[in-house]
Order: C-alpha cells, then sequence, then structure tokens
C-alpha cells in the first residue's frame, strides 16, 4: 500500500486499562493521526464497530494506522453522503479516536479491508497537516462529559431507564446480550453512547450526541431520541396488531361462512336459494362491460348481500341496486353510419318546409359524421304548438339510426324526479333521465325533453337547475344519479328540448342550448302540409280509403281559415279528424261509399264557423289602432283603443297590461304632449283638460312587452287630431321619448298573423328589416311593408289624412263579416 513505517504520534502516549477492558488516553492531549472519513456513521467511544474500507484515501488512512505499534485512526462523519473524496470542509470537527482491533482482506481485483474498530476518546480537529496519500490532522482529545450529580440529571437517568425498558418491551427480537448490557449500563453517558449507535438515528443527530460536553447535554439528547423511538415502537406495535385483529376476524367470518354453508346444505335451503341467486349476479357482472369504479362498486355489493339473509331489509335493496347496475349501458352504443342524403331525405319525408332548420341540423350531423367523438349538441326547438318539434326529434333518431327517447317536463317539481332518489328511503329508485337510457338500453340515444319550459319549483328543489349538468357538456361525462351515486358518461347523449317561449327558463339553462325557433305556417303551407301529411293519416286512421273519402282544396282552405286560427296545424288535424269520422259513420251505416268535401259542407260536418275575418272592423273610429303581438300560440293581432274622460285627469290603462306595456302608454302620452308643435296638432290642450282611457280588447289575457308603443302611440294621435288609424294596417315596434322606433322580436310569427287577419299594410320598424327575409315569400307577395325609423315618420303611415275619406275594404268571399268581432288570443300571455 506504500504508506510510511514510523509512528504518527507526535508525542508519548500511554494507555491504562478499566476494569471493563476499555482503553483509555490519559496525560497527552494533541496528537496527529490518519483521518478516515465515515458515510452515514458516528463511532462512539468503547463502541465496538465493524468498517469496510474501499476508497482510497480511505484504504491509505488505514494502512497508515496499521503501519503504527498503537494502530489508532482517527474518524470523522462526512457532511454530505455523495461526496466520494471528501475534503476537509466537508468534514466534522470532532470525531473519535479509533484502535484498530482486527484486519482482513477480501480477495478480488478490487482491494477491501474488513477492519473491526474499538473507539476510545473523542477528539476535535485543531488542523488538518496533509491531504495525501491520505488525511492527516493534528487533533485535541477532549475529556469525557462532565459528570453532574444534580436532581434534574438524576431524573434524566430514570427517565431512559424508564424508556429502556419499554422498548425492550416492544421489541421482543432483541438478543440477550444486548438485553444484559444496557441493564446493567451503570455509566449513563456510557449507556446514551451505547443506545446512539443501536438507535436508528441520523448522523445530525449522531453527531450531536458526540459532540455534547456535558453529562446533562448528552442525556437530554438521549432522552428525545429515546421517548421518539418509544412512539415509534408504540405505533408500529398498534398497526401490527390491528392487522393480526383483522386477520383473525377475516378468518372467523370465512369460517362461520362455511358452517353456515354447511347448515344452509344440511337444511336443503342452499341450492337455489340466495347463494344461487348470488352467484347467477356474480358471473352477469363478470361477463358486463363496466368501468373500473362502478365493477368495484358492484363487488363490494355483491359481497355484502352473500353476507345477508334472504329475510334481511336490506337484501332486495342491494338485490334492486345490483339490477339497475347490471342493467344500463355504460358501454354500449348504437353503431351508426351516418348517411347525411338520408338524413335529408327523411328530413323532406317528414317535414315541409322548414328549410332553414333543416340545413342547422344537417350542419350538426355533418359534425358528427366529420367527428365521431365530438360532444353531442344539444339543441332546443322553441315555437307554438304543433309546428313539428316533436316529430322533427323523432326525425333527427331515424336519420341516425339511434333509439329515441322522450321525456316530458310539463309541470314537474321534484329534483329528484331527474336525479332519483338516494338508497336510504324506502321504495327510492333512478331519476327518470336513467330510466330512460335503460329503457333505450344504449348511452347514445336521441332524449327529448319536452315542454322545458313548463318546469316548476318548490321545496323539493328545481328541477331546471338540476339540468344545467345534464345539460352541460363539459360536466355531464360524469353524471351522478342519487340513487345510483356512480359517473354515467352523457356526453353521447343527444340532447333535444322544446318549448313554446324561452321566457320561462333560467339564462343559465339557456346558455347550455343552442336555440333553434320554429315560426308559425302561412296558410298556403298549412294546406300543402295538410294534403301530404295531415288527411292521409287521418283517413287511415278512421279506417277509410282514398276512394272513401276526398278533401277538396277550397274545402281545406276553409278549415284552415274559418275553423282554426294557431300557428301550428294541430287544431287542423283534430277538424280534419272529426271530418272523417262522420265519414266513417256513414260508410259503416251503408249511406254511401265514396265522398267528396266541398266547402259549403264544412258546416254540416264542423258546425258553424269558429273565427272569422278580423277586417269586420274596416271602419275604425278615431282613437283605435291595429297592433301585433306574439304568444305561445303564436302571432296574433290585437286591437288598442284610446278615449277621451272630460273632467277627469290622469292616464288610465285596462286591458290586463303588464309593467312594460304601462310605460309604453305613459312614453306615448308624454312624447305627443311634448312634440304636438312639431307634429302638427295641439295633443297638450286636449289632453290636459281630460284624462285619458286606453284598452286592449281580450282582457282575460295578460299582455306586456314593449312593441305595442307604435300602436298606442297611433291609437293617442288619432285621439287627439280626430284622425282614424288606417284599418288595412297592423303595427309593431318600441317607442323612445326621444322619437325613436326601436326593433322587436317576433317579426314572422307577427307578420303572418297580420296576413291571416286579412291586413294589407304592416309598418315595421327600419331595424327589423333583415327578418324580412324569414318570411315566405306568398306571404310577401300580398302585404306591403313599410318601415319607419321615427315617430315622426310613423304617424303619416298609420293615420288617415284629414282630406282623405278611409277606403272600404274588400272582404274575401270565403270569410264573410261580422261586425263587431274581434280577435282572439289564446294560450297563454300575448307579448306585444
Amino acid at each position: 500500500m506504500g504508506g510510511p513505517r514510523q509512528p504518527v504520534c507526535c508525542q508519548p502516549l500511554t494507555r491504562r486499562r478499566d476494569p471493563r477492558g476499555i482503553s483509555k488516553m490519559t496525560e497527552t492531549k494533541i496528537l496527529e493521526l490518519p483521518i478516515l472519513p465515515l458515510r452515514n456513521t458516528v463511532i462512539f467511544p468503547s463502541g465496538i464497530t465493524p468498517l469496510t474500507v474501499g476508497r482510497p484515501l480511505s484504504l491509505a488512512a488505514a494502512e497508515a494506522a496499521l503501519s503504527t505499534e498503537e494502530k489508532l485512526l482517527g474518524v470523522v462523519a462526512q457532511r454530505e453522503d455523495n461526496e466520494a473524496e471528501p475534503t476537509p470542509e466537508n468534514l466534522y470537527k470532532t470525531g473519535t479516536v479509533v484502535v484498530i482491533n482486527r484486519m482482513m482482506r477480501s480477495p478480488g481485483a478490487e482491494e477491501v479491508l474488513h477492519l473491526i474498530v474499538q473507539g476510545q476518546e473523542r477528539f476535535r480537529v485543531i488542523e488538518f497537516t496533509g491531504q495525501t496519500p491520505h488525511l492527516k490532522a493534528r487533533v485535541e482529545v477532549l475529556p469525557e462529559p462532565i459528570r453532574e450529580k444534580t436532581p434534574e440529571v438524576e431524573a434524566l437517568q430514570r427517565n431512559i431507564q424508564v424508556l429502556v425498558q419499554k422498548a425492550l418491551s416492544l421489541l421482543p427480537n432483541v438478543p440477550p446480550e444486548i438485553r444484559n448490557i444496557i441493564v446493567q449500563a451503570d455509566d449513563a453517558v456510557r449507556l446514551a453512547y451505547f443506545l446512539g449507535s443501536v438507535l436508528d438515528l441520523n448522523v445530525t443527530q449522531e453527531q450531536a450526541l458526540l459532540e455534547a460536553d456535558t453529562e446533562s447535554d448528552v442525556l437530554h439528547l438521549m432522552h428525545t431520541y429515546l421517548a421518539r423511538e418509544v412512539e415509534v415502537l408504540e405505533i408500529r406495535s398498534k398497526i401490527a396488531n390491528q392487522a393480526q385483529e383483522e386477520l383473525g376476524k377475516a378468518q372467523r367470518d370465512f369460517i362461520l361462512r362455511e358452517q353456515m354453508k354447511q347448515i344452509q346444505k344440511e337444511l336443503g335451503e342452499g341450492e337455489g336459494g340466495e347463494q344461487a341467486e348470488a352467484q347467477l349476479l356474480r358471473e352477469r357482472i363478470e361477463k358486463a362491460e363496466l368501468p373500473d369504479e362502478v365493477r368495484a362498486e358492484a363487488d363490494r355489493e355483491l359481497k355484502r348481500l352473500e353476507r345477508l339473509p334472504t329475510a334481511a331489509p336490506d337484501y332486495h335493496v342491494i338485490r334492486t341496486y345490483l339490477d339497475w347496475i347490471l342493467d344500463l349501458p355504460w358501454k354500449k352504443s348504437t353503431e351508426e353510419a351516418l348517411d347525411l342524403n338520408k338524413a335529408q331525405e327523411v328530413l323532406d319525408e317528414d317535414h315541409y318546409d322548414l328549410e332553414d332548420i333543416k340545413q342547422r341540423i344537417l350542419e350538426h350531423l355533418a359534425v358528427i359524421k366529420l367527428n365521431p367523438r365530438t360532444k353531442a349538441p344539444i339543441l332546443c326547438f322553441v315555437g307554438p304548438p304543433g309546428v313539428g318539434k316533436t316529430s322533427l326529434g323523432q326525425s333527427i333518431a331515424r336519420s341516425m339510426g339511434r333509439k329515441f327517447e322522450r321525456m316530458s317536463l310539463g309541470g314537474m317539481r321534484d329534483e329528484a324526479e331527474l336525479r332519483g332518489h338516494r338508497r336510504t328511503y324506502i321504495g327510492s329508485m333512478p331519476g327518470r333521465i336513467i330510466q330512460a337510457l335503460r329503457r333505450a338500453g344504449v348511452n347514445n340515444p336521441v332524449m327529448m325533453l319536452d315542454e322545458v319550459d313548463k318546469l316548476g319549483m318548490d321545496f323539493r328543489g328545481d328541477p331546471a337547475s338540476a339540468l344545467l349538468e345534464v345539460l352541460d357538456p363539459a360536466q355531464n361525462f360524469s353524471f351522478r344519479d342519487h340513487y345510483l351515486d356512480l359517473p354515467f358518461d352523457l356526453s353521447k347523449v343527444f340532447f333535444i328540448a322544446t318549448a313554446n317561449t324561452l321566457s320561462p327558463i333560467p339564462p343559465a339553462l339557456r346558455d347550455r342550448m343552442e336555440v333553434i325557433r320554429l315560426s308559425g305556417y302561412t296558410e298556403e303551407e298549412k294546406l300543402h302540409i295538410a294534403i301530404r301529411y295531415l288527411v292521409p293519416r287521418q283517413v287511415r286512421e278512421a279506417g277509410l280509403t282514398d276512394e272513401q273519402i276526398k278533401f277538396a282544396d277550397e274545402a281545406l282552405q276553409g278549415i284552415i281559415s274559418r275553423y282554426t286560427r294557431e300557428a301550428g296545424v294541430r287544431q287542423l288535424e283534430r277538424n280534419i279528424g272529426s271530418v272523417a269520422r262522420k265519414i266513417a259513420l256513414k260508410v259503416a251505416q251503408g249511406k254511401g261509399e265514396a265522398f267528396t268535401i266541398k266547402p259549403e259542407e264544412l258546416e254540416e260536418y264542423l258546425g258553424h264557423e269558429m273565427f272569422f275575418h278580423e277586417m269586420a272592423r274596416q271602419k275604425l273610429p278615431a282613437g283605435v289602432a291595429t297592433g301585433m303581438a306574439v304568444t305561445e300560440m303564436g302571432g296574433e293581432v290585437l286591437f288598442v283603443e284610446a278615449t277621451l274622460l272630460p273632467g277627469s285627469k290622469g292616464l288610465t290603462l285596462t286591458g290586463q297590461l303588464g309593467d312594460v306595456m304601462q310605460e309604453s302608454a305613459k312614453a306615448a302620452l308624454s312624447y305627443l304632449w311634448s312634440h304636438s308643435n312639431e307634429l302638427g296638432f295641439d295633443c297638450a290642450e286636449k289632453f290636459g283638460n281630460s284624462g285619458v282611457h286606453v284598452h286592449v280588447p281580450a282582457g282575460a289575457t295578460p299582455k306586456d312587452g314593449p312593441s305595442a308603443g307604435v300602436a298606442i302611440i297611433s291609437a293617442l294621435a288619432s285621439l287627439c287630431t280626430g284622425r282614424p288609424v288606417r284599418s288595412d294596417t297592423a303595427m309593431t315596434g318600441e317607442i323612445t321619448l326621444s322619437g325613436l322606433v326601436l326593433p322587436v322580436g317576433g317579426i314572422k310569427g307577427k307578420v303572418l298573423a297580420a296576413r291571416r287577419s286579412g291586413m294589407k299594410r304592416v309598418v315595421l320598424p327600419k331595424k327589423n328589416e333583415a327578418d324580412l327575409k324569414d318570411i315566405p315569400e306568398e306571404a310577401m307577395r300580398d302585404l306591403e311593408v313599410v318601415l319607419v325609423e321615427r315617430i315622426n315618420e310613423l304617424l303619416p303611415q298609420t293615420l288617415i289624412p284629414s282630406e282623405e275619406a278611409q277606403p272600404e275594404m274588400p272582404i274575401p268571399e270565403s270569410q264573410p263579416s261580422t261586425s263587431g268581432t274581434e280577435v282572439r288570443v289564446e294560450g297563454g300571455e300575448a307579448h306585444a
């Protein structure tokens, strides 16, 4: 190894043996020693420790110590364990002088020394005197920690003894010789050093113990370390005992279960009983395609079921719960091959016109075809009853080849109907969404949420709020029903909602859906729908053939104009069915074999006419104007009547007017009063000396909205000037105090209602011009559209010039006039 063979001590060293055989330094305090760095280890005085030396610096230091007579070596712990060739800066300054008692060399390519060393005294490094071929240092030998005879030291010694005894009781496998050394130790410091070498301490803790200069410091540190070690041992013991108890309980349960099986077998209850049922459920669970979380829950519930007798109350609850889990289509989907041409054919076959609606539906289907992983759209069809919202959903399902499930939400007030009841309640069951998926048998049906605007709310919750998660593609992939309490993926479901109006739907729910509006049909469109769909269906349902009954086009036109007044075609189909049933009665009684329904026969089959032409008000008196409104049933016309109240003051409003409509009337009166000079007539004097009463007929129907403003101001201007409003003109629009006419909604429905009522002119806000593109061409051919931006442009278009007489308007022959008849506003609140 090439080390020097001369003594390394710079001063004489004498040793003596104490009765225990431990060498002890005396007299000399300064030594020069080879230094051996240690990793993860601190050697204490009087301790015997095996070392394995393999690093070049360490081998050289060991060889240098072995070459001396005393075989003394200084060992110091490293601060950083990953340092392969430590420098003096990486070493602690306090170490231990050891004597090498034994040395062995390992055979092999790389030389390794196995040493057994015994700690002698502590030392502190004064300075390092060399680093090659090994570390050398001048060290000062430190005295043993100062012994103290104080009550604190005595208390610490006793506490350490108690902790030692407790630790020995928690470690049953401690060798007897170790127990003897610990029990028989009479020196507290030596015992602390010994415990420091056997306890699981880190280098920092061991080094602090080695550097302590007083007995009190040593015992304080050891008491802290030992107390923590005892706490860890107690926790380990507790964990081991719990594990043993659980293992014992499991073994006990297994034995009892096996005994129960044998008892049931002897009683003849084992075969075909609950064990067979549990086995059947287990086989179903293994065969079912369940997500991991669902399978784990099913296995857990099945284990509970196996431990219960059939008479237990929870048995059938768990049994039903497992049936629901196994019946749901967790991973089963309809295999679809979207053919957009076929989808176009299906939509055209089932629905007449609605070209814009069909185009938007086909766009969504095209996206699904190109990107099957996209989240299904959530559509909301909004329109009057009978325009085909539900049948559109059925057509979408047929064109996609998916299952169709319809869920009516009208009148639903209990949130649990959607989310289900928790299993803690008797008779609990999943919500209607999970029930619909179970009926469909696939996880990607077309699900229609019908009448979403008719949802209610009471103390049982708000179903509309429960729909927020269902109709949000960012959340519904993990929808949790209260009954199942397991995440179900609803993102593949094609949701379609229907509503008659958007106003009752909460804004947060409305924001989650793409709204597609369906307006009413024109009379021409209704005629085509009746010929293509309604008549064949009602003839078939009446048990007749096409040869036995035929409808003349004029008869169908008469039913449309005189017996129905709706945006959709539901009432039209009822009347056609009524005629078909009366013909079926005649055929069954043998009174004929073939019948053709003519216009003059309608009163015989359907009774007297239900609706009359609105132009019965041919000569409107001053103070009456024709407005337009939109309701849940579609567009309607309404009349605004105004009259003066001599001797009275203020403005009186009647006809179930809402707050917004009342404000429009007040704004109209204020504008006329303040702009009389600009308009060319003096309303201030007239209104200042008399009160004004504004009434909107059909008083049983609530009315609201700002779009009646132009009709109200026209009626008031007519009242002030004495010039009647043109009876062939209907109008809509919001007014402002500055004289502007602002745009309003529902233009298509309002214009179609005006045409149905026989109007020839409609006055609309200029900014609603773009909405005219949605109105059918046949309707536009019969109407003159006047667009206005300001009130001073409006009044010349609505009031008859003072020098002209009001023109007589012709009444169509098929729609006879009846004096005094007013429009019906049915089906809910009118929004002017």
